[in-house]
């Protein structure tokens, strides 16, 4: 796929990742790491991704405390393309914002956001449905891509598929999303064949996201507004903007007049939540036996045990006799756990931080 005109990315890169701790923490999170082993950060993985659709129109909106190390990383991206949040305010601002600062520029264009820190091996596939995606929302639609769900998964929210759209090769109209259901709900949605993973991903155009959320939250998009009309007002309006996610802001709302539709991507999509889901990431072991590892696989010695192991401390590794067993060592701490434990890693980060062990989190 090939540059589309008047598209614009915009690729949030926030969150701290805790259930990847050692790795990801809050100073270095996980969109800044190799966890693929592909030698780029999920960042960078994400900017190869988008920028052949939006050459020279790509957006990326950090916390400050991350934008120098996002600058290092993206050196063909511009000083005014890294745009550094004061403090989180959750996905609406800054989506928002991206969106306001391309409205201001471009009028028409229209905007897709992307996550910094997903994993989507079939790049062209990926552009293929944005390409879709970018020509539905220019009839004003707010367009999300519907990942094929794998499994009945109670850690994504879904996406229930309505009529097709008149003259798209696959859009459907979105009849609802769904919140995280438990697995009893999660099985039923797939035996329906009607519902897709809600991968967070929407494309726009930058008016008609800014209208919505000026629809029900007026405040919020007159605030964005203001800011990207004098950005040196940034500090004074920041604080004051609502704390809202953008499914809850404008997707949501905007489905149940009907104006939201849902391209289905039959790609390959994972967030990488936990060691569990990237450890399914890895590759087999070179042996055909033992653990997965990221990172430097002579260091890890391994006797009858599986799982996954990254010795990024630069130390040797071993396990014996263990099964799906995690091991991570960053060099100043270790994790030790089990893959179906790998949800719980946030705990020890909660507790750590009411140690006030803030050099560990």
């Amino acid at each position: 796929m090939s540059d589309i005109p008047g598209f614009w990315a915009v690729i949030p890169a926030g969150g701290a990742g805790t259930r990847l701790w050692p790795l990801s923490r809050a100073g270095h999170p996980k969109f800044l790491h190799d966890l693929t082993g592909s030698g780029r950060s999920l960042l960078q993985e994400t900017l190869d991704r988008v920028e052949p659709l939006a050459a020279g129109r790509v957006v990326v909106v950090t916390g400050a405390a991350h934008a120098d190390a996002v600058r290092e990383q993206l050196p063909s991206l511009g000083a005014q393309s890294v745009v550094a949040e004061p403090s989180p305010r959750d996905s609406m601002a800054a989506i928002g914002l991206a969106a306001a600062f391309v409205e201001a520029r471009d009028p028409e264009a229209v905007i897709g956001s992307f996550a910094a820190d997903h994993v989507i091996p079939d790049a062209e596939a990926f552009r293929s449905c944005v390409a879709e995606a970018v020509e539905v929302a220019r009839d004003g639609q707010v367009v999300t891509i519907g990942i094929e769900p794998t499994h009945p998964s109670t850690g994504f929210g879904y996406i229930q598929m309505g009529r097709a759209i008149p003259g798209a090769p696959s859009a459907r109209r979105v009849r609802q999303f769904v919140e995280k259901p438990d697995e009893r709900r999660a099985t039923a949605y797939l035996s329906t064949g009607e519902f897709r993973w809600n991968a967070g991903m929407f494309v726009v155009r930058a008016t008609t996201l800014l209208d919505l959320l000026h629809r029900w939250h007026p405040e919020l998009a007159g605030g964005l507004r203001a800011i990207a009309a004098d950005p040196s007002r940034l500090d004074e309006v920041w604080p004051t903007l609502e704390k809202i996610a953008i499914d809850h802001a404008v997707a949501e709302p905007a489905a149940d007049i009907g104006v939201v539709a849902v391209v289905p991507g039959d790609f390959a999509w994972d967030d990488i939540g936990d060691f569990a889901s990237l450890s399914a990431l890895l590759p087999e072991p070179a042996a055909g036996e033992g653990p997965r590892v990221l990172g430097d696989a002579s260091l890890v010695h391994s006797v009858d045990s599986t799982g996954l192991v990254s010795p990024r401390g630069g130390r040797p590794v071993a396990v014996v006799g263990l099964e799906d067993v995690v091991v991570i060592d960053s060099g100043d701490a270790v994790l030790v756990t089990r893959l179906d434990r790998a949800q719980d890693v946030k705990k020890v980060v909660e507790r750590l931080k009411e140690q006030g062990r803030t050099d560990l989190t």
